[in-house]
């Protein structure tokens, strides 16, 4: 099985952790983000990786190389000007579709730390034929996608004031925060007609409009934590220490 690891970005909500490398390898314990996110990916039964990469690039190229690629075929997709989540994605579609593979695969935020269980996420997308899956809660965002009883998204909501006043007129959709993990089908490629440097929620809104099955698969019961914040990731520290959070899923391997 394979996957994507977006990890492209600039890190500007770590600074100044991130001054002087990427986000990816800002750490965790004593293992960086990007190693947290492989052992994962492997747990669950990925073998080949591919790893977007913009800022201080060739760290990440120099940290994995060191590590033997962490027992994997891992790949680069550098990218000379940042192409948000949409364009990244579309650059590496060769990745997904060499040997005319039909396979859905994996795409996963460098950042976040869960227990979301990525194996029943998988069967999930394949179960329901869908285009896309993305992993959703219940929980506060300032950024909700709304999905109606089928787990259809619909479109994007507003605050939580504001969906909540919508919602008295349309109380078949509810509002959902994307965890940032993914299952996709290589499909998906060819229904992408934006260029550049664009966000994939945005072509999964407009896929959604035109009728595509992009569902939400609901991993209530999961932690789940956004690491992108120096403060986020001081109270995963402080979490972790005292035994209230595990790397659960992420533990080092034998490579």
């Amino acid at each position: 099985m394979k996957a994507m690891v977006f990890a492209a970005g600039l890190g500007t909500r770590l600074r100044p952790l991130t001054d002087d490398r990427p986000k990816a390898l800002v750490t965790l314990g004593d293992r960086t983000l990007l190693e947290i996110v492989l052992a994962r990916l492997r747990a669950a039964g990925v073998h080949e990786v591919i790893v977007n990469a913009h800022h201080f690039a060739d760290q990440i190229a120099a940290a994995l190389a060191a590590h033997g690629n962490f027992g994997m075929r891992i790949e680069i997709s550098r990218e000379e000007t940042l192409l948000d989540t949409g364009g990244g994605l579309k650059q590496a579609a060769w990745f997904f579709l060499e040997s005319g593979a039909d396979e859905p695969f994996l795409v996963h935020n460098v950042d976040v730390l869960s227990t979301i269980d990525l194996a029943r996420m998988m069967a999930f997308h394949r179960q329901r034929d869908a285009l896309a899956t993305l992993a959703v809660q219940q929980r506060q965002t300032a950024r909700p996608l709304l999905f109606d009883t089928q787990d259809r998204l619909v479109r994007r909501g507003e605050t939580r004031v504001a969906s909540a006043q919508r919602m008295e007129r349309m109380p078949t959709l509810e509002p959902l925060a994307f965890a940032g993990i993914h299952v996709l089908s290589p499909r998906l490629f060819a229904k992408l007609r934006e260029e550049g440097a664009f966000s994939i929620v945005d072509a999964y809104l407009r896929l959604a409009a035109e009728g595509e099955r992009i569902l939400g698969f609901r991993a209530e019961g999961a932690s789940w934590r956004d690491l992108g914040r120096p403060e986020s990731l001081r109270a995963a520290e402080a979490d972790l220490a005292a035994g209230r959070i595990s790397l659960s899923g992420a533990e080092p391997a034998s490579y």
